[in-house]
């Protein structure tokens, strides 16, 4: 986390008028917020409401993903006794109409854009379309657009300016045959042999993506472990997963470069090897839109990677001048980005604050199987930083998982050695992102396994592994807590 020691006191105070610079979930959450107080707020986006999280990034890849996974299941569904055609051996699979799914994903996009913009005004935010940056001490000028050369003056600003995505000079995007993941919706074909640079969520996420809608992919990956910043349980999972849909993964090189040819593209790695394909996608990081913006004029401290510094309330550096979200590098997560909005406006607002606790933000990987975590990490356990119980059960062992056919994933869950409170745990399975809801209000409640374990469940189901988990771990306690 960025964390900042403020150069100033930063008395709080009750501000009459907010101003926002940037519409993703930092951003608007705040301005709902905000305006449900009774402040005058106003938010200045280039793009349209939702950001790059709802139009080019979130709303987009998980809608995609969505379409993938429903192409998983049906093509599953012979191994149910469901059959296709007439009977006669005329069981072809299902296949992706991309023209169309790249139109659904980009109009679902829209219409969630259109959506936050009509709740903002109906809160009574003030929504000006185009570009801004902050001036001193705490007003936002509108650079481009109708309202170009208008000072919206204010008592306090937020940036949620977002990032934008890494390029590397020998492998520049050109929107046609080389991607980054703003321009992946281009395509009106499923491509031919994808490969995909990276192995980061965003990477692994779109090589699990477009591999179950028929794609070739390869993915290029300078670590031995694709994503190497989740638990290893689950990474192994997961390329066992893709070693059997059949996904490549080219691991401890980089990408040296990208060129195109007359019907592809050549990547060639710092290993000598040269791969080839019909498309590639760029998912090499992002970098915050800080530049440019006006911070450093109002005394905003920005570190060497771009990132505004924060604390652990949303303050940077400048009196009255908060930051949420991808900008402040915390950790790039919509669900982040609303927290940090919302405690940047209850800060300024001088209410009792909860200053955001990293340990207790629920996160997921949309691959197949999907990948959930919350709190204390595996790495964290064996490093010694932190003292558990750790019990791991596999899902075959699960009914409901047979009657789903579901043939991977686990439940694992961590306890505090000696007293039996839940401090983290990792949910692989489909539809991870569900199941790890109990466990992330286990961990923030601190609640005991016994809690979790005598808490009733729905027999069959996938969550009764949540609770066997716990039960299991009830037998390495050994000074429970009341």
């Amino acid at each position: 986390m960025g964390a900042v020691t403020p150069t100033n006191s930063h008395s709080r105070f009750a501000p009459d008028r907010i101003a926002i610079l940037g519409g993703g979930p930092g951003g608007y959450e705040a301005a709902m917020v905000a305006a449900d107080a009774g402040a005058e707020v106003t938010i200045v986006e280039e793009k349209g409401m939702g950001g790059s999280a709802v139009l080019t990034d979130v709303v987009p890849s998980k809608t995609l993903i969505a379409t993938a996974d429903a192409m998983r299941r049906v093509n599953l569904a012979t191994d149910f006794g469901v059959r296709f055609g007439q009977g006669n051996g005329d069981e072809n699979h299902a296949w992706a109409d991309f023209s169309k799914v790249n139109e659904r994903l980009l109009k679902l996009a829209q219409s969630q854009s259109r959506d936050i913009h009509a709740t903002l005004e109906s809160y009574g935010v003030r929504v000006v379309i185009g570009r801004g940056k902050v001036m001193p001490p705490h007003s936002i000028e509108v650079t481009s657009g109708a309202h170009q050369g208008e000072v919206i003056e204010a008592d306090a600003v937020i940036v949620a300016t977002g990032a934008h995505p890494r390029e590397l000079p020998s492998a520049k995007p050109d929107g046609e045959r080389i991607f980054n993941w703003t321009q992946a919706y281009n395509l009106t074909e499923v491509p031919e042999h994808m490969i995909v640079v990276g192995s980061g969520v965003t990477g692994a996420e779109f090589a699990s993506a477009y591999r179950r809608l028929g794609a070739e992919v390869t993915l290029v990956s300078s670590r031995e472990q694709v994503l190497p910043g989740e638990d290893s349980d689950a990474s192994q999972v997961l390329e066992h997963s893709f070693e059997r849909v059949g996904v490549h993964v080219a691991s401890l090189t980089r990408a040296e470069s990208v060129q195109r040819t007359e019907t592809g593209v050549e990547v060639t790695l710092t290993n000598g090897e040269v791969l080839k394909g019909s498309h590639c996608l760029m998912a090499v990081g992002g970098i915050p839109n800080t530049t440019g913006i006006g911070l450093e004029d109002c005394g905003v401290e920005i570190s060497e990677s771009g990132h505004v510094q924060v604390d652990t309330v949303s303050r940077t550096t400048a009196n009255n001048i908060y930051a949420a979200g991808d900008c402040t590098g915390v950790m790039p997560l919509a669900s982040v980005a609303a927290m940090q909005g919302r405690v940047a406006v209850a800060h300024m607002k001088g209410e009792s604050v909860k200053p955001l606790k990293l340990h207790q933000v629920a996160s997921n990987v949309f691959t197949s199987p999907e990948i959930a975590t919350v709190g204390v990490t595996q790495d964290q356990v064996d490093s010694g930083k932190y003292q558990a119980d750790v019990v791991k059960l596999n899902l075959a062992t699960n009914a409901r998982a047979k009657m789903m056919n579901i043939r991977e994933g686990f439940v694992k869950i961590f306890s505090r050695k000696g007293s039996g409170t839940v401090i983290g745990a990792v949910v692989v399975a489909p539809r991870a992102s569900e199941l790890i809801f109990p466990l992330a209000l286990a961990v923030t409640h601190k609640l005991h396994v016994d809690d979790v374990a005598t808490t009733f469940t729905v027999y069959p189901s996938l969550t009764g592994s949540i609770s066997e988990a716990a039960r299991r771990l009830h037998l390495h306690v050994t000074d429970p807590e009341d």
